[in-house]
């Protein structure tokens, strides 16, 4: 395909890509729900630094390791599946009530629960190996090309996230009460756990 049809091709399909349901999604919501924008953005940042990071490793050679070695693809899936199991079973079993003062520390750790969310999940490597490729004319730099077309997923990614925030607003009060509080817990911690028995139990 000529250079600006790959472009927009690649646009449609990671436009769709991230409005699909997901994971992802469901943090910010979660995020955006109970815990306040900030936050959520925090989550969204670190959602999409793992995903810059995982282009980097596709660029580099790494995550084609994923693509050939059952044990690293089943190391990093297991570890994953586990952590996102972590995260759910502590939201089902210990919903908050109310809103508590967020400190820095815990802004961070926002950050951190987005980026580890996305960074062991091999898929979005194994994603990243198989669909990157589809849209890189022949001939042109292969390490240029996937950081590009990473950083245009991660933008889309942000754009999402930001009108996902953004929906909360109006809702703000309602979100923010204790029994609704405690809902969007234990709901999203019961997504996040049949994640990661789907994560578990997926094949390549």
């Amino acid at each position: 395909m000529p250079f600006a049809e790959n472009l927009i091709a690649f646009i449609l399909a990671a436009t769709l890509l991230t409005l699909t349901p997901g994971i992802d999604s469901a943090l910010v919501l979660r995020t955006a729900a109970v815990e306040g924008r900030g936050q959520a953005l925090r989550a969204a940042l670190g959602i999409n630094a793992g995903c810059l990071l995982w282009g980097a490793a596709v660029a580099f050679g790494l995550g084609a390791l994923l693509a050939v070695s059952e044990l690293a693809y089943n190391l990093l899936k297991y570890c994953g599946a586990a952590y996102l199991a972590w995260l759910g079973l502590n939201m089902l079993l210990r919903p908050r009530s109310s809103l508590a003062q967020v400190s820095g520390k815990a802004g961070a750790n926002w950050f951190v629960r987005g980026l580890l969310g996305n960074l062991l999940n091999p898929k979005v490597g194994i994603f990243y190996v198989s669909f990157l490729p589809q849209f890189i004319p022949q001939g042109q730099p292969l390490i240029a090309w996937t950081f590009g077309l990473v950083g245009i997923h991660v933008a889309i990614s942000l754009v999402w996230s930001l009108a996902l925030i953004g929906a909360t607003r109006p809702l703000a009060h309602l979100l923010r009460r204790a029994a609704v509080i405690k809902w969007l817990d234990r709901t999203t911690g019961l997504l996040f756990v049949l994640f990661a028995a789907r994560l578990a139990l997926s094949r390549r």
